[in-house]
């Protein structure tokens, strides 16, 4: 093989016994994990907002952001609930770049793994144990989710991974809610089939095992918008997007059809400044059309301490994304609570 073997990792389950969870955090996730399937599964009218930094690149920063948004989480409970979107591993379009904490716990060091998992479980058990949010993060790697399977309330599955064969056998055995990205082509059928197959029930190989899983009820959809194959970004939030992902939806034999609108990458092109627009012209289109108020629950959306995005190197802005650019805590909180008024 053309590959070195560096170390043996440890096995989830000493991770978890190095550091484990108290059972208020335990607590805490598990009522979190029910609001969350309540609004996926329509017993509430309350919006999920998933959002949070494009890459938690610093625990220092992230942390920071916990506090002002666990403020905010608590002024708008009755209408939002907030989930953070912590992702500690980050594809990449050509492979290079920075791939997130998992690689990389300081970013201005060589990739250390070793100390990667450890950086992410205790990251993702501070927001939870200190905050009171069960962080959603990227299931970029199906194998290593149960590191942190105690820890996460939320998974997504990236729009470069949406089509793996093993990423939706995975989600399919998980007990969170999974959001199923369209790829990078936009293509909602594809999409769809994910979301099929996630919950389905299937016998595959994991981690060493043959398993079974027994389907995942809360996997859904996520509109990213697209690219087609001149490079030509295409929105998918608009009013005629939604209707037709409705009606392709009804098609499938899908439990508890539901989509969130991710606000950044195609949909928005990366300008970061245009989220607050995308989410609005999404509530209007809910006032106007049942069918899409029955089937958007919700909002990722990519936002950090201060605006934009800047280079990974020494004095950076802790809390400037170093992948794409985000929406500052500023705007952030201004959206969130008009968010809150029109919901």
């Amino acid at each position: 093989m053309n590959m070195t073997f560096f170390r043996k990792l440890p096995i989830p389950m000493d991770v978890k016994e190095m550091y484990p969870l108290s059972e208020q955090a335990v607590a805490c996730r598990l009522h979190q994990l029910e609001r969350m399937k309540q609004i996926l599964d329509g017993r509430s009218s309350q919006l999920l907002v998933l959002v949070g930094p494009c890459s938690a690149d610093s625990e220092v920063a992230v942390l920071s952001y916990m506090e002002k948004l666990r403020k905010l989480a608590d002024e708008v409970k009755d209408k939002l609930l907030i989930v953070p979107r912590v992702y500690t591993n980050k594809p990449r379009t050509t492979g290079d770049g920075y791939k997130g904490m998992l690689h990389q716990p300081d970013p201005l060091s060589p990739p250390d793994i070793l100390q990667g998992l450890y950086a992410i479980r205790r990251l993702h058990m501070r927001c939870l144990e200190e905050y009171g949010f069960a962080p959603a993060d990227e299931m970029l790697y199906p194998e290593d989710h149960r590191y942190l399977s105690d820890v996460l309330s939320y998974v997504a599955v990236g729009a470069r991974s949406v089509e793996n064969q093993q990423h939706r056998l995975v989600a399919s055995g998980l007990d969170i809610p999974v959001g199923m990205k369209n790829p990078t082509s936009g293509n909602l059928h594809t999409m769809l089939h994910s979301i099929t197959a996630a919950q389905h029930s299937h016998r595959f190989l994991y981690r060493g095992w043959e398993v079974e899983s027994h389907g995942n009820p809360y996997a859904h959809g996520i509109l990213r918008g697209g690219m087609n194959t001149e490079g030509v970004r295409h929105p998918n939030y608009d009013t005629d997007s939604l209707l037709s992902a409705h009606a392709l939806y009804a098609q499938t034999d899908a439990c508890h059809p539901a989509l969130l609108i991710d606000t950044n990458h195609d949909n928005s092109g990366k300008n970061f400044a245009l989220q607050g627009d995308i989410v609005l012209s999404v509530m209007k289109s809910r006032a106007q059309y049942a069918d899409i108020r029955g089937l958007v629950k919700g909002f990722m959306i990519e936002s950090y301490l201060y605006d934009g995005a800047c280079s990974a190197e020494a004095g950076h802005p802790l809390g400037t994304s170093i992948t794409d650019p985000c929406l500052g805590w500023e705007k952030t909180r201004e959206l969130l609570l008009k968010l809150a008024d029109n919901g």
